[in-house]
């Protein structure tokens, strides 16, 4: 099947949800089913679901799960000097097998320019995000001086809330020398996600990273420079675009959100989740096609999946760690 083509059967035959037998109680989060395998290993499906405004889709992206899962782990692939991550093998295009680690509870936020949550905040009049001052007079897209570090709290349900680095020490959500090593290192990955990017024609322009402890080592886990993590504008045309003040070029899951509040839709209390059409969902899986192949350097070929089957598939793949 071409990478650009999709058929009404790839449209009806997402994967939605896994249910490995003798492999019961995953645990779901927004797009990924994780399933605990060994007493240090787990396995990690990437779904075809698609989330936004804390809100999973009522409909899927056919082979979103594959390309997530494959960027996932080229970008993990180029990062394993600068940091250890969880990965131990990539069998098969929706999995991943990884270490089974103790989750640091904060997102790592880093941002090179002023766009998204970040623009919002800006946009209020407020000049401090997460316990970093903004100056003033900058341009939606921007870049910063220097990357910043916005960190997160991460909710069990609902929204992510910001918090500051000193407020994640004063509260002793992280030993301060773990969280040391940990905002080092995500600098770390930051430049080097941003040096594969240029190279590329991309600009990285903010991410988020999450970490955890394997045997007491500072670990990189659950996804790195995809689309659904990181947001992406193509640096041909970004200074005249900034200068006229028009939207940049990205590849992001930014144009699904500005999709659901061209629908009235932002997550908020009373308002109804549209539903995705089917010409719509193509599109989405042509950006992030689009992302894989303009990263990578190759081409994405989908593997055709049936639900019927799949579940058999994963026991065979788990069966084997």
């Amino acid at each position: 099947m071409s990478s650009t083509a999709i058929d009404s059967a790839a449209l009806k035959n997402c994967i939605t949800e896994t249910n490995v037998p003798g492999y019961e109680n995953p645990y779901r989060g927004k797009v990924r089913d994780v399933y605990n395998i060994e007493d240090d290993k787990l396995g990690i499906v990437a779904s075809d679901r698609i989330s936004a405004f804390d809100h999973i889709m009522k409909q899927a992206i056919p082979y979103k799960g594959q390309i997530l899962n494959s960027l996932a782990a080229f970008s993990f692939n180029h990062v394993d000097d600068v940091v250890d991550t969880h990965v131990v093998d990539v069998p098969h295009p929706n999995v991943t097998i990884a270490k089974k680690c103790e989750p640091i509870p904060i997102e790592v936020v880093i941002r090179a320019c002023l766009t998204g949550h970040a623009a919002r905040v800006y946009n209020s009049g407020k000049r401090t995000l997460c316990g970093v001052e903004l100056p003033d007079g900058m341009l939606i897209n921007q870049k910063f001086e220097q990357p910043i570090l916005t960190p997160a709290t991460k909710a069990e349900e609902g929204h992510d809330e910001d918090i500051s680095e000193q407020e994640i020490l004063e509260q002793n959500i992280v030993d301060p020398k773990i969280w040391e090593e940990v905002r080092n290192k995500a600098f770390k990955v930051f430049e080097r996600g941003q040096k594969i990017a240029n190279e590329q024609g991309l600009i990285l322009v903010d991410t988020k990273y999450e970490f955890g402890l394997y045997n007491g080592k500072v670990t990189l886990i659950d996804e790195v420079h995809t689309a659904d993590s990181s947001r992406y504008f193509y640096a041909d045309g970004y200074e005249e675009r900034l200068k006229n003040e028009e939207p940049q070029k990205q590849l992001s899951k930014e144009f699904l959100r500005e999709w659901l509040m061209d629908h009235d839709f932002q997550g908020k209390e009373g308002q109804t989740l549209p539903n995705l059409p089917d010409d719509f969902r193509i599109k989405v899986y042509k950006r992030y096609t689009e992302l894989f192949e303009k990263l990578t350097g190759n081409s994405f070929e989908p593997t055709a999946l049936s639900m019927d089957t799949f579940n058999q598939e994963l026991k065979d793949i788990f069966d084997q760690y």
